[in-house]
């Protein structure tokens, strides 16, 4: 037998149910898949929640690592008994073990452990296609990254420094500046919504920004865009504090000529190859210590609930795993 995660309806955290599920023999061009750890990720809780499309009744969870523990017809780029991890779904990864297509399955290195790989691959790959695909991050480009201290913001922050970039990172509060800095940030910022911009216009020498990296949405939309030079890239990406609000296409005009794009994972994975070429830069940047894993707590499946809590509470200062 097996456990998994599963909601009928969308809610709270109480609506996450643990049950006992068969072990199943995998089809064609599939997997079982014995897990050892589970990444917790913020679009996690917005599935949960009710506010991402999830057909009901539902697992939860896109990220996972263990064992491959038996094969079906046609798979050649997996065997039994090799290490692997996924992220990106299909959705149900909270789950003791479960079927998977082999051809989003990742091969792991001997020196990257399953809890490193189910705390980096689905925020790593976030954060390669920003740097890499959304705005092509260069030696000299000036980033402004929010949510510096945070799980995905660490990593973008590492990734674009060692891409030459001049990076100024933002947080919420004065104590996480300390774990911004260490992620490499050339200055670390704590939001203002009167100030940021002008603070920006500082550190630049008036240049201000080339992209902004913006998850935050309806909080900081305008100082995001108050911080960009002309002809700057603001990257919405995430909406935790609220969806952003409707941009007339004649202020993007005024403050010199803007571009704006809201991006999302699924569409810069939605090839296997694309997918696999991704994954694998973000692997090969983790065994040359560009990035660095950082698992910040574990709790086991069935502790689930307390997993959606942290995160929700905004109480994470890194990745938040469960295990099996």
């Amino acid at each position: 037998m097996a456990t998994r995660v599963r909601i009928d309806v969308t809610g709270g955290p109480e609506v996450m149910q643990l049950e006992a599920v068969q072990v199943r023999a995998p089809g064609r061009g599939e997997v079982w898949l014995e897990q050892s750890a589970i990444g917790v990720n913020p679009l996690d809780v917005l599935q949960r929640k009710g506010g991402a499309p999830l057909s009901l009744p539902s697992g939860l969870g896109l990220e996972g690592a263990g064992v491959v523990a038996a094969v079906g017809e046609g798979v050649t780029n997996v065997q039994v008994g090799e290490r692997v991890a996924y992220a990106t779904g299909p959705v149900g990864a909270y789950a003791s073990g479960r079927l998977f297509p082999a051809e989003r399955l990742v091969q792991l290195p001997d020196s990257i452990s399953h809890e490193d790989a189910a705390a980096v691959l689905f925020k790593g790959i976030t954060a390669q296609y920003l740097l890499k695909t959304t705005y092509d991050v260069r030696p000299g480009s000036r980033v402004l990254i929010y949510g510096a201290a945070g799980a995905v913001g660490q990593l973008m922050c590492a990734w674009a420094r060692h891409l030459g970039a001049f990076v100024i990172g933002v947080v919420s509060n004065p104590e996480s500046v300390a774990r911004a800095e260490a992620a490499s940030c050339h200055h670390v910022l704590v939001f203002d919504a009167e100030r940021m911009a002008v603070q920006v216009k500082e550190l630049t020498d008036g240049a201000k920004m080339d992209v902004v990296y913006d998850p935050i949405g309806r909080n900081t939309l305008n100082a995001s865009l108050d911080s960009l030079r002309p002809r700057g890239l603001l990257v919405s990406f995430g909406a935790t504090s609220g969806v952003p609000a409707p941009i007339e296409v004649a202020t993007l005009n005024a403050k010199g000529s803007l571009y704006l794009t809201r991006p999302s994972l699924a569409a810069h994975t939605a090839t296997a190859a694309e997918y696999q070429q991704r994954a694998q830069d973000v692997l090969d940047a983790v065994v040359q210590g560009v990035i660095t894993p950082h698992v910040w707590h574990r709790h086991a499946l069935g502790d689930v609930r307390a997993a959606h809590e942290e995160l929700e509470q905004g109480r994470s200062q890194g990745a938040i795993i469960l295990t099996s």
